[in-house]
């Protein structure tokens, strides 16, 4: 029954269907050379026009040379391939619909110039980073509170007292929701609350969820009040559509109350079940006028999709601010920002890159995978050789064999540069953490791979001179502590045919 069931699921199904359209337009190319050697001629024409515009394009080096390479040693079928899915941006009319949509929202951005300055009293730099995250939409402020916690299981209970306590509307975006305890326990809320009449709204990503979720889920969460849309529906048509993803994690209460970080709403978050030892996460909740940045990414990204709100205004966080039982008396500056694929502007990289830079005494990161730029892999070298203590957490026990072996392909040219790296022995890490000396820290959705800072719709939150920064550092202290310490001779076969099997896997890394 198992076996039928994995034969007719959706995956299947639908990889069946995409293999079947690469063997006939593989076969159709193949035979159209070999019979008119001007179709052949062509082929190559069309290879060599998309090498010109892949190098002249602004798209990562590393990325450019996972594709150039294939195409140059296949001329006859490289250019096709990358012309049906080599893309990087989303689909046109996803685009355009999202372009308009954020436009939308920047009406409603409100000026934080005062904080900026006060910030710049202080450091001018944080002051232009933060200046750099409001050109890009996404304001600082600091009447906020945060609380952190270093695990699911630790979350979760808060998650759940704050939606019973919600009063109007509850928003949730998510890339991974699973059945189980955790999201039926969730689900059994959402359905009190829309049956009271409150806005309850889901936005979940279809690929994070093809194997987890009916493909009409939407309609049986409609039938329970609840409004559902799938984020770009994947479809079984050979496409780089597919690559762009919302991989963030949001939920808003009433406005004035935000939960962001890695959790997903799936049992092995909150270590209910056990998928790859124990699972390491993270995640926060925001209090008070930070929590608009969340609300924006979320009413613009449904806005796109469904087109139905127009004015924001009445999700500002003050509009419901005086029902919070203790009001937020601001701990030190907090900036939730988003990121996307549409404008070719990497603001997650960039803020990763600028508090690397800026790092005095230490950088500590907390990372699932690391496949990263060579821009990223010199400020972290560059950072140790300067003599800073570069410090990075990835996963002892893998989700992805491949992804793990890439991850590790990275290690060598870190280490010999001073960059301590340890795996978590207990299982799986999923956090995505900075911390850097004792000022600064980031706490979100992105890792330290090509997909989150180029491909995916994702969402972080920076934090500077706040509380939650020592906590941050404490978490990773204590995860280190069931870390074991990459040691090149001792830990890394680096022999010959390792060398050549990282080679290749760094290659193609971008593309994974």
């Amino acid at each position: 029954m198992k076996f039928l069931n994995k034969i007719f699921s959706r995956v299947f199904i639908i990889g069946f269907i995409i293999f079947i359209q690469a063997l006939f337009l593989l076969f159709l190319m193949f035979e159209f050379q070999l019979a008119f050697r001007i179709v052949r001629v062509f082929f190559i024409l069309i290879t060599i026009s998309q090498i010109v515009s892949i190098i002249n394009s602004n798209k990562n080096t590393a990325y450019k040379m996972a594709w150039i390479i294939p195409m140059v040693a296949l001329p006859t079928f490289g250019g096709m391939v990358y012309f049906v899915a080599g893309g990087k941006r989303p689909g046109r009319f996803l685009r355009k619909r999202m372009d308009k949509s954020e436009s939308h929202s920047q009406k409603f951005k409100p000026d934080c110039s005062v904080t900026l300055y006060e910030i710049e009293k202080q450091d001018l730099c944080m002051k232009n980073i933060f200046g750099y995250i409001d050109r890009m939409g996404y304001p600082v402020y600091k009447k906020s509170d945060v609380c952190y916690y270093p695990l699911g299981e630790y979350n979760f209970p808060v998650m759940l007292e704050e939606l019973r306590n919600a009063k109007h509307y509850i928003f949730l975006e998510y890339f991974i929701i699973a059945d189980g305890y955790m999201w039926n326990s969730i689900l059994d809320v959402l359905k009190d609350k829309a049956s009271r009449g409150l806005d309850v709204r889901l936005i979940y990503d279809d690929v994070g969820c093809i194997s987890l979720l009916p493909n009409n889920y939407p309609k049986i969460l409609e039938s329970y009040g609840i409004k559902c849309i799938k984020f770009n529906p994947f479809r079984p048509v050979l496409s780089s559509v597919a690559n762009n993803r919302d991989h963030r994690k949001i939920m808003v209460i009433d406005g004035h109350t935000g939960f962001t970080g890695g959790i997903n709403l799936a049992d092995e978050y909150i270590n209910r079940i056990e998928r790859f030892g124990h699972w390491k996460d993270d995640g926060i909740m925001l209090k008070g006028d930070a929590v608009w940045n969340l609300t924006e990414m979320f009413l613009s990204t449904w806005n796109a999709l469904r087109r139905t709100e127009w004015d924001f205004s009445p999700y500002f966080p003050d509009k419901y601010i005086d029902e919070i039982s203790v009001m937020p008396q601001g701990d030190g500056y907090i900036c939730p920002y988003g990121d996307t694929p549409l404008d070719d502007e990497p603001t997650s990289e960039n803020v990763y890159l600028s508090i690397i830079n800026k790092a005095q005494r230490y950088i500590y990161i907390t990372t699932p995978y690391l496949i990263i730029s060579a821009e990223m892999t010199r400020a972290l070298t560059l950072a140790a050789k300067r003599g800073v203590d570069v410090r990075i957490i990835t996963p002892g026990i893998p989700d992805k064999k491949t992804v793990f072996q890439a991850t590790r392909s990275y290690y060598p040219a870190l280490i010999r540069n001073g960059v301590k790296i340890y795996e978590y022995s207990k299982g799986f890490v999923h956090c995505k953490n900075v911390v850097v000396d004792d000022e600064i820290a980031t706490v979100g959705t992105v890792n330290f791979d090509f997909r989150s800072l180029y491909l995916h719709f994702e969402n972080g939150c920076l934090f500077y001179k706040s509380s939650i920064i020592s906590q941050v550092k404490e978490d990773f202290l204590d995860t280190q502590q069931y870390g074991n310490q990459i040691v090149l001779e001792e830990n890394l076969n680096v022999g010959f045919f390792r060398r050549i099997y990282y080679a290749v896997l760094r290659l193609f890394s971008p593309l994974m």
